[in-house]
């Protein structure tokens, strides 16, 4: 019994830590609580919101001068701007295989057809419904026109045609573009502008739909950079 004092002190001792343990837990559970950011208080700006630490007052800051925005380098002037030395060229950046082709023709007749018609003459739905005709692509002009000019009326708009570099991928925008050039094969090419031994089916008029193998084929040959040849 002599230790029974001394007992009692190490039972106070471990109760008292075991309680300030717990009280330390509880209170490092409330601070952490209290600092919670839920997700629809995020710590940002809305867009065009005003933010007085800057001196023009602007949330949205532009890019610091020399900096290029992540998958924006761009770098390769012919692929995102159908231009080499500022000039429009008539060359794809790329060879345009048959699955090229029919991706162009997809794209085709969902952004452009509404307007071009699926002919490319101009007599779309819209067109017919009352909006401005555009121009057809089987006049003089567009067909002299590089196909690079086709690339960059997508990508910045002409006229009253706004610019659909929002909505196609620049990759699409060039597989249009051959598109665009099959179409006007298909009303000027001749059995002289499909390659050596390729079968040539001959419509006396193209149908919206229809499947145009001169056109399609010699777009197909034409459409290969001279490199890729």
């Amino acid at each position: 019994m002599a230790y029974e004092p001394m007992d009692r002190m190490r039972f106070g001792k471990t109760t008292a830590g075991r309680w300030s343990a717990l009280l330390l837990s509880v209170a490092a559970v409330l601070l952490l609580s209290s600092c919670r950011e839920d997700m629809h208080n995020q710590p940002r700006f809305n867009p065009l919101r005003e933010n007085t630490f800057y001196e023009d007052q602007r949330s949205a800051r532009p890019l610091l001068e020399g900096t290029i925005a992540r998958g924006q380098l761009e770098d390769d002037s012919l692929l995102y701007t159908g231009k080499v030395d500022g000039k429009e060229v008539d060359q794809f950046p790329f060879a345009i295989s048959a699955q090229d082709l029919g991706r162009g023709h997809e794209r085709y007749n969902i952004y452009c057809s509404p307007c071009h018609s699926q002919l490319g003459d101009g007599n779309g739905m819209i067109v017919q419904r009352g909006f401005k005709r555009p121009p057809s692509y089987f006049e003089a002009r567009l067909l002299k026109a590089p196909v690079g000019h086709f690339f960059n009326v997508m990508t910045g708009g002409w006229g009253s045609m706004g610019d659909y570099s929002a909505q196609i991928p620049v990759a699409d925008r060039w597989r249009i573009a051959a598109y665009v050039r099959a179409l006007q094969l298909a009303q000027t090419a001749t059995p002289s502008d499909v390659p050596a031994g390729t079968p040539v089916a001959v419509h006396a008029t193209a149908q919206p739909g229809s499947e145009v193998n001169i056109a399609e084929d010699a777009a197909e040959d034409k459409a290969e950079p001279t490199e890729a040849k």
